[in-house]
Order: structure tokens, then sequence, then C-alpha cells
């Protein structure tokens, strides 16, 4: 049934949806949505995201309705989408005539831009999708199995529309008080900023709060009276590399599990997924069982049934789990090399701990098979030697501080002697997992070969969870920064450090410890891990809203999408991504541009991202306030 423009508060189409939904339209611009809620898009029905839908945009809508063909639909909003440009942005007017503040003008032009790239020929092609297409038959209730949508695309394409239109921040707006002066009035909206955050970090706790320092007394307690060890034994690396918990059911003694998390270990032992949890981090857990504290402690380490399964399927499949094409970037055995001037070297194939979303999980075996042999690292170094034009070398793997003093002597020692080696990075998470690794013998290292001024040594770790910042973490990372060495954080930015204020909780609290927030990653898209997974949205978000309330050298970490086989991208810019399409069931595709891609012409890469409304509605499921998140559609 054709759309009809009729008078204000009549009838003006009745549509239906499967013959069991009656939509009615009404002309009354006082049911316009103004206000795109999160916390109401899980309850609405496909009917009443329709009405959403035309409400935010008439023209489109309309459009959409009458429009004969694709292409005819096409022309004609790509001509409302400029005359809206022109609207906000008029070059020919000496002043702009529009009321809307400039904040929703400037989003309005981004979500103008957005819209138009998800028109486009060439993304249709590149996508094998049509947005537009969708949309048409989603308002002309046209029935077409290759084109159906589900409430996310609606939910993405609703938002984008208030966005053009100017709606997207009518939740900022208030009333200034007219009593106060300009200058009060700006130290009140200050203080209102440092209260809302300081509110949040009410709600997490670090590792030396005295109720989870008491919680880690109880759990070491019963694994040292399980092995019969001493307080000695706990505090020698050597034991706790001998005592690495893999059978859950062992683990289930020590700590409570759910059912859940049992058949996810179960599935590890019988598709010969290696699991490994080092006595000290388990005493991370809350004994009792899972709960806020601590389940981002939990998800790194225990698999799930799923993840189980998918990695059984890609072994007997074939499928390449090399998500970041190492293979491609590998010149020699042991050496991963992505940029000009420094490269990574892999002594050891596995780590104490084993991380679930881990980029190297393809590779990573278990503790007893970790070693590279000599003859391999020694082939290696010699490459390093060989190409002057690398000045620093990453030693990672797998963790290189699995290998004890005198091994790790060696390799330092080896590429000290290469004259254009001006910086060693030690890539380890030993400080998180096992932090009495930093022995008097490693410490000694440290100081034989950080010489100021000659060369640097310093320490990349991977905290992801203030939980995860104790006493005995704290104390390593004294010692190192004892010697003169810095200490930096790589934060992988997952489902499970993604609440709001989390990870900046996370920030302040690294930097009290010594450590410096360095990158903080967009989760990999390996399809295994999808689970940790969170819109790219949702880290800008994060580094917007959250991060830019701390103070400058606490939010000194950098956020990267790791480009397979290129490197990192800056997400905050727009110049190496942007969002070329929106497919059926509301997930982005992004096109990357590499890192040099202003040094020389390379290809895109393009990135299908997890959907904005799967991952409110997960976070909404949990009984977080998904309403402080509203703005997470206008990030790109």
């Amino acid at each position: 049934m054709r759309y009809e423009r009729q008078t204000t508060q009549t009838q003006i189409g009745v549509l239906e949806r499967n013959h069991s939904e009656k939509i009615l339209f009404w002309e009354d611009n006082s049911s316009l949505s103004t206000n795109w809620v999160p916390s109401e898009i899980f309850t609405k029905r496909t009917s009443e995201l329709l009405f959403e839908l035309r409400n935010a945009d008439m023209e489109i809508y309309t459009i959409c309705l009458e429009s004969t063909s694709l292409q005819d639909a096409r022309e004609k909003i790509v001509e409302y989408l400029n005359s809206k440009e022109s609207e906000y942005f008029d070059l020919l007017s000496v002043s702009n005539a529009s009321d809307i503040n400039i904040t929703d003008r400037i989003n309005a032009k981004e979500c103008i831009r957005v819209f138009k790239n998800i028109l486009r020929t060439e993304n249709e092609r590149r996508t094998k999708f049509s947005a537009l297409q969708a949309l048409r038959n989603c308002i002309q209730q046209r029935n077409d199995s290759q084109l159906i949508t589900t409430h996310a695309f609606m939910c993405e394409i609703i938002s984008l529309l208030h966005g053009i239109n100017g709606r997207a921040f009518n939740f900022l707006k208030s009333e200034n008080s007219q009593q106060m002066s300009e200058s009060d009035l700006h130290s009140s909206m200050l203080n209102q900023y440092a209260s809302m955050m300081n509110r949040a970090f009410d709600e997490f706790q670090s590792g030396t709060a005295p109720s989870l320092a008491q919680r880690q007394r109880k759990v070491k307690k019963r694994i040292l009276e399980l092995f019969n060890a001493s307080v000695e034994d706990w505090n020698d690396y050597r034991w706790q590399l001998k005592h690495i918990l893999t059978d859950w059911k062992v683990i289930s003694t020590l700590v409570s599990l759910s059912e859940e998390e049992k058949a996810g270990l179960i599935a590890a032992e019988r598709e010969n997924i290696p699991v490994q949890i080092t006595p000290y981090y388990l005493t991370l857990f809350n004994p009792e069982g899972r709960d806020h504290s601590d389940r981002a402690i939990r998800a790194q380490v225990i698999p799930t049934v799923p993840y189980c399964s998918k990695v059984a399927s890609n072994r007997v499949n074939g499928s390449d789990m090399d998500y970041m094409g190492e293979h491609y970037t590998s010149p020699i055995e042991g050496i991963t090399r992505r940029y000009s001037s420094i490269v990574i070297l892999k002594p050891f194939d596995s780590c104490p701990q084993i991380c679930v979303y881990c980029q190297r999980n393809w590779e990573i075996r278990d503790l007893s098979h970790g070693a590279v042999s000599e003859t391999k690292l020694v082939r290696a170094i010699k490459w390093i030697r060989d190409h002057k034009e690398i000045s620093e070398v990453l030693v990672t793997g797998g963790d290189p501080l699995t290998l004890d003093n005198v091994r790790m002597g060696w390799i330092l020692d080896q590429l000290a002697k290469i004259d254009h080696i001006e910086r060693i990075r030690i890539g380890t998470r030993t400080i998180v997992t096992m932090p009495c690794r930093i022995d008097s013998g490693f410490i000694e290292l440290l100081q034989k070969y950080h010489k100021p001024g000659e060369r640097e040594v310093s320490i990349m770790t991977h905290v992801e969870h203030a939980t995860e910042l104790t006493n005995d973490v704290v104390e390593a990372v004294r010692l190192i920064r004892a010697c003169g060495v810095s200490v930096y954080n790589q934060q992988v930015f997952t489902y499970y450090n993604s609440k709001k204020f989390e990870t900046a909780f996370l920030r302040k609290n690294l930097k009290l410890c010594g450590i410096d927030p360095y990158y903080t990653f967009n989760t990999k898209g390996k399809e295994e891990t999808a689970d940790f997974r969170v819109p790219v949205a949702r880290l800008l978000q994060e580094r917007k809203e959250e991060a830019r309330l701390l103070p400058g050298v606490v939010r000194t970490d950098e956020p990267v999408f790791n480009v397979p086989r290129i490197g990192k991208s800056h997400l905050r810019s727009w110049q190496d991504h942007e969002p070329i399409m929106i497919l059926a069931d509301g997930r982005r595709v992004y096109r990357f541009l590499p890192w040099d891609s202003r040094l020389s012409l390379s290809d895109d890469y393009l990135y299908t991202d997890v959907s904005i409304y799967d991952y409110l509605k997960r976070l909404y499921l949990e009984g977080d306030d998904v309403d402080q998140y509203r703005s997470i559609w206008y990030y790109f």
C-alpha cells in the first residue's frame, strides 16, 4: 500500500507484516522520537521500531516507500542528504541560520557521510550486501530471504537518521543556571564530571583492596595444603611452573566452578586444547564462585564450550587460525616484522598461563613443548644482526620469562652485542600471572643490560583488569622500576573490561603502581573468541567520554586496531578507517587502511564488527544500565 501524505493526526497508512502485525502511522510531529534510549529498544516489537524509523526521518522513509527502483531511491536520498549538509554548513551564507548546536551539526555531517557510504554501489559490491535494498524491503514489507533485516539493523538506521537530523545529543541539553557566573558554571560542570567518574569507580576494586587480599590468602592456603608446599615454595617461580593447574577436577577442589565453566574445561580436555593457570593466578578467583569482581579473571583462562567447538572445527576443516597473518610477516622462523625499525623475537612458544583470547592461540603449545631450539634462536638473532635497519627488538612469544635467568641472560647478551640495537623490550605477563618471577636474578639482568644513554631495556606487560593489580604485582613493578626500567601496559579491550569507567579505573591504578598505559587493542576478529569482542564504537566512546576525564599522564594509551599482516592502525583517525556498510544483522563493515598508507599506495582491509545492538543487549540482560552508553551509535 502506498504512503499518502494527509492532514495532522489522521491515519496515513496501514501496513501488514506477515499478516500478524498492523502498524498505524500518524502525521503528528509530537510523536517524533527525539530521545533514542537504548533501554527501551529491547522490548519493542518490529512494528514499533518501524514506527521509530518513520519518525526519525519522514523524507527518507517516504523515498524508500515510494521509490520505483533501487537506483531511484539512491539518487533521491543522496540529493536529500546533500541538501541537509548544505542546510547545516551553507558555504554561500554569511551566517548559519540553523539553531542546532554545533556538536549536533558536526555529528550530523558524520552521519551523512556514513549514510552515503552505505549507499555507494562500490561498497555494495565489496560487501556483497545492499543496506539500501534491505531498508526498502523493510519499509515496503517485502519478503526477501537474502535481505531480511533484524532489530539490530533497524536500530543502526534509526540512530543514523536521528543523527542526520541533529537529534543525537538531545539528552545532553540542560538549563544553565542564571544565578552562576561563567567561571562558577564551568567549575560546577567539571565537578559533576569528576563526581560521575568517582561514583563509577566505587563499583570497582583493585587487587590491593583488603577484601580481595583476604580472599587471595584463603585460596593460597588451600593450594599450599593441596600440594603440601611452603611459603618459600610459593615464592619460587620454578615451583609455580611445576604446579600449573590444568585439570578441572583439581581446580574445582580449590574454587567453586559453575556448570558452564566445568563444561568448558571438559571440552578443552576432550579437544586437546591447552589450559594452564598458575597457582598464583587462581588466588584471584572468588573461591565461592564467579561474581562481578572476578568474572574478567575467569573469562581469560577458562574456555567456553563454543570456543572449544570452534577451535576443534578449525582443526578438522584446516582453517587458518593465524588471524594476523604472521606467516606472511615472518622472514625467518622466530622473527615477526611488520614495521621498519622493530622486530619481534619469539624464543618460547608457550606461557605459564594461557589466555583464551590469545592472538597466537593457533601456535601456543602446552608448557612442556614451548622451548625453541638454540639453533633456531641463533639463526633468528643472526638475521637481526644482518639487518642494520633494525634498532629495536621485542622479545616475546609465548612468554619469554618462562625461561630461566641463564637462558634469558644469553638472549639479552646476544642482542646487546649488536651495535645497531638501541632498545630491547621484554613482553611478559608473568608480572600478573606469576609475579615471583621478578626475582633477584632477573633484576640483575635488567641492571646489567639497561644502560641509559646507550641502550634501553623496558618491560611490556598485559594487565586486563584492576583486580589483577595485587600487592605482589605492585612489589614486582617496584623492583623493576628501581632499576630505572620502564613498565608499559598493553590492554586488550574485551567485553569483560568494557563497562563504563572500568578501563579508566584500570588506568588510574596502573599509573599508581608504576605502569604506564601504552596501547588499548580492539579485540581481534577471530571467530572462536567472539564472546570477548566489543564494537569498535565502544572503544572510541570509552576514549572520548571516560578516559578523557582522567589526567593526561594517566591516559597515555592509544586505541588501535591490529590490521592483519600490516600492523596497528590508529582508531581515532578517520584517515585510517571508515564504516562502509551496515549488514542485515546490524554489524558494521569497516574499511581499514594500513599504517603506511600515506607513504605508499596500499590495499584496504575490510573488517566486520560485532553489532552495537547485540553488545548493548548483552549488557542489558546482565542488569547494566545501558542508557549510559546511548551515544555509542555516533562513534564511527
